[in-house]
């Protein structure tokens, strides 16, 4: 069979778009920035001079469009590296499989993708309102453990120094993937960087306790009391590592910039999110442009 894809292997709708996402190749634009937030997506797409097309389908909502001359699609992926796995290989599959013949095209494409979320961060010098540029994503779920994920000689002595920090807590096999440097440089410089945590939950799975009983206790001082050299984890998401696994995997670009509006160390809460958040998309998109 070749490179030729299976109807099983790669789904695609009867009208001729990827099977989640909803989309025709021709919809995609090169730069992508990604959101959890459907709602998230018209924050964006209301700065860009037009916008072209408007899709949606579960909780997977595109606004593509040109802010100046450069074309940019919008998309939310929902929370989780779950959702994570599905978007970025049907984005990978918009641009480098051939939906006529199914096969893989000869002449790849590497997609700028940005994200732009939320998070808490586990550093008190880090106060509410900060933006900060995910270094390297550090993923305590299980998405990378199936598929091949090679570590650089950058990565790898930072995976090795978090495994032997945490080495006490059973059942927890990280893994650690570097933003792309030149989106970092390009977009992060006059943003706060650091290691950015991604969790597969958001209630126990990042040390908050409502009412079932953690099984890792004082985890946000794990977190924070890690360091490797220069390096320090900064923050706790949901998606950051498992897009930054992923890219790398399917040979893209990534960034994860995040908008910080909890302090976990100092039991806070913003009261300006939506500030905090529109501040996080104008200097993304300021870069851009």
């Amino acid at each position: 069979m070749g490179n030729k894809l299976s109807e099983a292997d790669l789904i695609i709708n009867r009208d001729g778009t990827i099977y989640h996402l909803n989309l025709l190749p021709e919809d995609l634009a090169h730069t992508v920035i990604t959101v959890g937030d459907p709602d998230r997506v018209s924050e964006i797409s209301k700065h860009f001079d037009r916008i072209e097309l408007k899709k949606g389908k579960r909780e997977f909502l595109t606004h593509t469009g040109y802010l100046g001359q450069k074309r940019i699609t919008v998309i939310s992926t929902g929370i989780g590296t779950d959702n994570i796995d599905i978007v970025f290989n049907e984005l990978d599959a918009l641009v480098n499989i051939d939906f006529e013949t199914r096969e893989i095209k000869k002449e790849l494409i590497s997609l700028d993708i940005i994200r732009v979320g939320t998070s808490g961060a586990i550093q008190s010098d880090l106060p509410m309102g900060t933006i900060l540029a995910s270094s390297f994503g550090l993923g305590l779920d299980a998405l990378m453990k199936y598929y091949v994920h090679e570590l650089s000689v950058d990565e790898r002595p930072i995976l090795e120094a978090f495994q032997s920090h945490a080495s006490h807590i059973k059942g927890i096999h990280p893994y650690l993937t570097a933003a792309d440097p030149g989106l970092l440089s390009r977009i992060g410089t006059e943003m706060e960087q650091g290691i950015t945590v991604t969790a597969p939950g958001f209630y126990a799975p990042q040390g908050r306790q409502v009412r079932a009983k953690n099984a890792i206790p004082n985890f946000i001082e794990l977190l924070n009391t890690f360091r490797h050299g220069k390096y320090r984890i900064t923050n706790l998401e949901m998606e950051t590592a498992g897009i930054y696994a992923l890219a790398k995997a399917l040979g893209h670009k990534a960034l994860s910039v995040n908008a910080i509006l909890a302090s976990r160390v100092n039991f806070e809460f913003s009261k300006n999110p939506d500030k905090v958040v529109e501040k996080a998309i104008k200097m993304v998109l300021d870069k851009l442009s």
